[in-house]
């Protein structure tokens, strides 16, 4: 089923019981015209270019569930998160979890029960023992997160996607249009994973 929506996302996985991953990716786009209205908008303070951003949700397979949320580069992630309605979805269906970075840091703090995010780093006088502690959360946090990087990673293999040189009025539609397509390539494959695991594990065993 195609989730078109922020709305259609949460909802899915409220029902489903899937646990989200949530995270910002950046496209590169060209520079508008010296003394166009809103130029600096677009000018991403991580990159140092022109970009624009959007937001990935995946499930715990790496599978792409919904990609949007277009904005310019300039706008912080937790910003998007407040314009975007991610934190009344999150409201309204409590029982969804999420696994998100740092940048989403804000989000963590205002739904701790639902949102997980990268351990918060001890004072530096703080034991020793709290920082090795600290730095295993951080990996098995990492770990359980990493897999919708990847599925950031599989769309940009698209060029129109590694640099975008249309109209940024028309990038909203071309990202929708290639993530749609990755993420029902990504459906399949894992379907023809499960059915040969399903294969394996029915063939009897031999001598």
């Amino acid at each position: 089923m195609r989730l078109r929506t922020l709305e259609d996302l949460f909802a899915s996985a409220d029902a489903e019981e899937a646990d989200l991953r949530i995270d910002g990716t950046e496209v590169q786009v060209r520079r508008p015209r010296a003394g166009r209205p809103g130029r600096k908008a677009f000018v991403s303070g991580k990159k140092k270019q022109n970009t624009i951003k959007t937001t990935t949700f995946s499930d715990s397979q790496g599978r792409t569930l919904f990609s949007g949320m277009v904005r310019p580069g300039r706008m912080h992630d937790q910003t998007a998160v407040r314009s975007e309605g991610i934190a009344e979805q999150l409201r309204l269906y409590p029982n969804v979890r999420a696994e998100v970075d740092e940048g989403y840091r804000g989000l963590a703090n205002e739904f701790p029960d639902q949102v997980s995010a990268p351990p918060k780093k001890p004072k530096d006088d703080a034991p020793l023992g709290e920082h090795h502690a600290r730095r295993e959360q951080q990996r098995r946090q990492s770990s359980r997160r990493i897999c919708v990087e990847h599925a950031n990673a599989e769309y940009k293999q698209w060029r129109p996607l590694q640099r975008f040189t249309g109209r940024r009025e028309s990038y909203a539609e071309t990202h929708l249009a290639i993530t749609g397509l990755v993420s029902d390539r990504s459906a399949r494959r894992a379907t023809r994973r499960m059915a040969s695991t399903e294969l394996l594990l029915a063939r009897p065993i031999g001598r």
